[in-house]
């Protein structure tokens, strides 16, 4: 990363020791500074009512008050201009949906080491999107890391379509089954179809596909 544009982050989550450690973490990176820290949303919201409008915003999910998930939809609704990186010790499909629906550019584990932190940071910002080293191995086989996606767009037929749509909700799929009016089995199939077409073998990969072809709103 060259020049000297200061990319400024805005530091979110609710244990203060380790908040402060991030804080100094990511202050410590070259061509960036913390402009705020924040315990909840609601002094995040605060923090940005006040002008102090950061590139990208590290948000812990859960947080008291105001989570992570109000928080990311507040951002994008208002600030789409600001990239999040959520936060999380959870690798549970069903959240990482719901951030990435919310806006979330990208998701790194609580775990992660500062050279991985810088590299989310990184990523999130030059190619607008990141995932946890752990996650992406873990669940999206088949996807490059930059999530680059093939040049001629897929055909998928309607109730490809429709699958993939309610897919990308929480709704389990047995729930899906129920909402289209088929079995399990058959859904199962629509499932295991995508992944062929899509090159990706978990519903987080389906997701992205989505997502990043504009295929469902976040």
């Amino acid at each position: 990363m060259t020049g000297d544009k200061k990319i400024l982050v805005g530091v979110a989550d609710d244990h203060t020791l380790l908040r402060n450690a991030l804080a100094r973490l990511i202050s410590s990176f070259e061509n960036y500074q913390v402009v705020f820290e924040a315990g909840n949303g609601k002094e995040v919201k605060e923090k940005i009512a006040k002008n102090v409008l950061p590139d990208i915003v590290l948000l812990d999910v859960n947080m008291p008050d105001i989570d992570g998930y109000e928080t990311a939809k507040w951002i994008y609704k208002n600030y789409p201009q600001i990239k999040i990186l959520a936060l999380s010790m959870f690798t549970d499909e069903s959240i990482i949906i719901r951030m990435l629906r919310l806006g979330a550019k990208g998701y790194i584990l609580k775990n992660a080491d500062p050279d991985e932190l810088k590299l989310a940071l990184d990523s999130v910002w030059q190619k607008d999107f990141y995932l946890s080293e752990y996650i992406s191995g873990k669940v999206i086989s088949g996807l490059h890391k930059d999530i680059d996606l093939p040049d001629e767009p897929i055909v998928l037929n309607d109730k490809e379509k429709e699958f993939l749509q309610w897919a990308c909700s929480e709704m389990t799929y047995k729930d899906i089954a129920q909402k289209m009016y088929v079995s399990p089995r058959t859904v199962d199939d629509y499932r295991n179809a995508l992944f062929d077409k899509l090159k990706v073998k978990s519903r987080i990969g389906l997701v992205l596909y989505a997502i990043r072809r504009g295929l469902v709103e976040v």
